[in-house]
């Protein structure tokens, strides 16, 4: 394998373990028992096991029920609604090309989340939200159903709710306003800048910083984690995607938590356990572990 494709080496071990809020074991090489033991090996303790569609929902909560170390969340990501609804003549997402399915589809797929949401090992509906990057306007009304009934569902089963929110700021959190978020609300790989973060703390919702807080390019992120409340502050890897420098373009996991968290002290100016202590005690209220 060439270096690109290689694991980056075990950071040194936080001395407080931490919960990587937001990962995608089932899109990472190796098992999900090598890849939780590593991450344990770098004093990340928890990981939040996100669905983006219903296969990856079930797979989601059955890893979350055979590993108590595993919550799930469970969810259509932005980009799925849109594809069960309209088709997906490409193939580009993992289940390969489908007909269109139509409103009824979408209602079929969202019975199944609701399902979902109600086992115990299931802590969170998400990742869902607004992805206007990846979906033209044609696929806006099924993001925007889509993440409508999500919300919903996650005040229904009392769960936490995990939002995408790409290039759709003003959007997610106009929807959010107008169908009352629920009383736990997690912005996973927050991406909106200092003014939208101070947004975001008047109405009580959760920040997670990815490994991008660490790209040359991130100042806006730097200054939104700047001036977020530390006690709604959460970390998270989106694995595989989102390598925190300095390997950058190399597969991310879990284990390379302690990376981003010391980043995000250092932005802070406090220590790293400062830190650590602060992210393990939001994640585990955000996600009531």
């Amino acid at each position: 394998m060439s270096s690109k494709d290689a694991p980056p080496p075990l950071p040194e071990p936080l001395g407080v373990p931490v919960a990587d809020s937001h990962t995608h074991l089932d899109m990472q090489s190796g098992t999900a028992e090598e890849a939780l033991a590593k991450a344990a090996a770098a004093g990340v303790d928890t990981v939040v096991q996100v669905g983006c569609d219903l296969k990856g929902s079930r797979w989601a909560a059955e890893t979350a029920a055979a590993h108590p170390q595993v919550h799930a969340a469970v969810a259509l990501h932005p980009n799925e609604a849109p594809r069960i609804v309209l088709g997906d003549p490409d193939g580009w997402s993992r289940q390969g090309a489908r007909e269109a399915g139509g409103d009824a589809a979408l209602d079929d797929a969202l019975a199944e989340i609701d399902r979902l949401a109600a086992l115990p090992e299931v802590k969170a509906v998400g990742e869902t939200g607004l992805d206007f990057f990846r979906t033209g306007p044609e696929g806006v009304a099924a993001q925007e159903r889509s993440f409508r009934a999500h919300i919903e569902i996650a005040k229904r089963h009392g769960k936490a709710l995990v939002i995408h929110d790409r290039e759709a700021h003003d959007d997610v959190l106009r929807i959010l306003a107008e169908e009352g978020a629920p009383e736990r609300t997690v912005f996973h790989c927050y991406s909106g800048d200092a003014a939208m973060a101070r947004i975001c703390a008047d109405a009580g919702y959760y920040m997670s910083f990815a490994g991008n807080v660490t790209f040359k390019n991130a100042q806006p992120l730097r200054d939104a984690l700047a001036v977020a409340p530390l006690d709604l502050v959460l970390v998270e890897t989106d694995a595989p995607f989102l390598t925190p420098v300095p390997y950058r373009g190399r597969p991310n996991a879990p284990y390379l938590v302690p990376i981003t968290v010391r980043a995000m002290a250092r932005v802070r100016g406090i220590d790293e356990e400062a830190m650590s202590t602060a992210i393990a005690v939001n994640t585990a209220r955000a996600f009531d572990y």
